[in-house]
């Protein structure tokens, strides 16, 4: 087949999604399809668009290694002044129009918001993961929150504040008048944010409003929500059918960008080690969420777990990570599947969704 792999962008994952896509490419390129990896913001501005599927080069060469801080942004923007009358780099639209199937290495709001999967809806553009509805609704933490408790699914209880409320926010809770409020200690979290970029621990009322100012230098709006001590879980699930259960345990701290992508940082155990009808029901809780959020094709829910045995789902991500320290790859090997074959699974599950 010919695949384009799209990855990149401009989000704070800018960098996640380079090494998810440099993998996804490596494999597909690996098991004889015709491959080609592009940054999604930068384009390719070479001339021979028409027979780029088969051109001999390695897309992948100039992929680094993920960084313990996230991405600085502006200087990739700089590299593009026009980028705002176009966010698709040079030729981008071209080559995925070229293609059978693009695989959505993309993280982040850039390719999680749902714009990018409206655009290729339009075009006609085959692509892996779920749709622009679903992607939107997820993006947004607050209306996923909203429908998790709508539809029973159990989640942290939280109130959501916009930035242009912050103040008035602040003022009403030095005079004691604020209503909605959420005892500490809280989580504090951009809304539309990913890879842990933008959220806070906050146990009182000294970091309380840093940790909001924080927030809203990645969002227009935050989440405020309750802090769930126990143990962190993720749980993918393809095509509505949850995988195995997977233990998160950082090694300091929380599950943050750091823990996140650098290797040892963190204790990931798949199957988890729970009692089987907690797995059960935290799998049954992933296909619910799954549903309620209409999601198609692939995604992850996120959990937790408290010390009396309360499952909380925090959030969905529809276009989970591709590393080789990802969960979902690891979730698919507990159950025979090598990363290769759930590649192949993910873009066979694309093609037929697309007929």
């Amino acid at each position: 087949m010919k695949i384009v792999v799209l990855a990149g962008g401009i989000s704070t994952e800018r960098d996640v999604s380079l090494s998810s896509g440099s993998l996804i490419y490596k494999t597909l390129k690996e098991r004889g399809h015709q491959v080609v990896l592009l940054d999604v913001f930068l384009g390719y501005e070479g001339e021979d668009v028409e027979e780029i599927f088969e051109k001999n080069h390695d897309w992948a060469a100039k992929i680094g290694h993920i960084a313990e801080e996230s991405p600085d942004i502006e200087q990739i923007k700089a590299l593009r002044p026009d980028w705002k009358k176009n966010f698709f780099g040079p030729n981008v639209i071209s080559v995925c129009q070229k293609a059978d199937v693009v695989f959505m290495g993309l993280h982040g709001e850039n390719g999680e918001n749902g714009r990018i999967q409206a655009c290729f809806d339009l075009m006609g553009i085959c692509y892996t993961g779920t749709d622009y509805v679903s992607s939107a609704l997820c993006m947004d933490k607050g209306l996923a929150k909203e429908l998790f408790a709508n539809h029973g699914v159990p989640t942290p209880y939280g109130i959501r504040l916009k930035k242009k409320d912050l103040e008035a926010y602040l003022e009403k809770r030095k005079e004691g008048q604020e209503e909605k409020e959420v005892p500490f200690p809280v989580v504090v979290k951009a809304c539309c944010g990913g890879s842990s970029v933008g959220v806070y621990m906050v146990s009182g009322e000294e970091d309380y409003e840093k940790a909001l100012r924080e927030a809203f230098r990645y969002d227009e709006e935050v989440i405020i929500e309750q802090y769930i001590k126990g143990r962190e879980f993720s749980v993918g699930v393809m095509e509505g059918r949850a995988l195995p259960v997977i233990e998160i345990a950082p090694l300091q701290g929380f599950y943050d960008y750091k823990n996140k992508y650098q290797a040892g940082s963190t204790v990931e155990t798949c199957p988890a080690d729970i009692p089987a009808e907690k797995t059960k029901e935290m799998q049954r809780w992933a296909e619910k969420a799954f549903e309620v959020l209409r999601l198609k094709n692939y995604a992850r829910m996120d959990f937790m777990m408290n010390e009396a045995g309360e499952m909380f789902c925090l959030e969905a991500n529809t276009l989970p990570g591709m590393t080789p320290t990802s969960l979902l790859p690891q979730e698919a090997a507990a159950e025979g599947v090598s990363f290769g074959e759930l590649c192949e699974k993910i873009i066979e599950a694309a093609v037929k969704g697309n007929k």
